[in-house]
């Protein structure tokens, strides 16, 4: 007698390559901005950590991803990655982290969280540009000196 059985799960779900998912979204997506005279166009994608339109820099192909905005209030960054076990899952997938300790202590926070998480190596440079561009942003900007007129003789 033979028995045979078959054992499915939910986990068994077609998954497509992050290089394949590029070739198909790449010159048409809601978050593409081209511009013209020039030749790479710009990303608005909220995961895209340098606003360019390319496969490296994409939140929407890969499995992890990471994007730097800005806190409501003005005060620090808030961090919001892609975890790669729910990527099924899109409202579990994204997790959002605010930093508010101050700019040392909330760049080194973020460096330790990439590293922790093993996030993408290549993107944490540009992580931390992002993040200190932020809160450059959030600086009062410097009153600028009015120069003294020459009196007339």
């Amino acid at each position: 007698m033979l028995i045979c059985s078959f054992h499915y799960s939910e986990s068994n779900t077609f998954k497509m390559s992050s290089h394949l998912n590029w070739m198909i979204i790449r010159n048409n997506n809601a978050f593409l901005l081209k511009k013209r005279n020039i030749n790479k166009p710009f990303s608005t994608e909220p995961s895209n950590l340098t606003n360019l339109s390319s496969y490296r820099y994409s939140g929407l192909v890969h499995r992890k991803s990471v994007g730097i905005v800005d806190t409501p209030d003005k005060k620090g960054f808030t961090v919001v990655y892609k975890k790669a076990k729910a990527v099924n899952k899109p409202a579990k997938a994204t997790v959002r982290r605010t930093m508010r300790a101050g700019a040392r202590r909330s760049l080194h926070n973020l460096r330790r969280l990439l590293t922790a998480n093993k996030y993408r190596v290549d993107l944490n440079k540009a992580a931390l540009r992002r993040a200190s561009a932020v809160l450059r942003s959030q600086k009062p900007l410097r009153a600028k000196k009015v120069r003294a007129t020459k009196k007339a003789d």
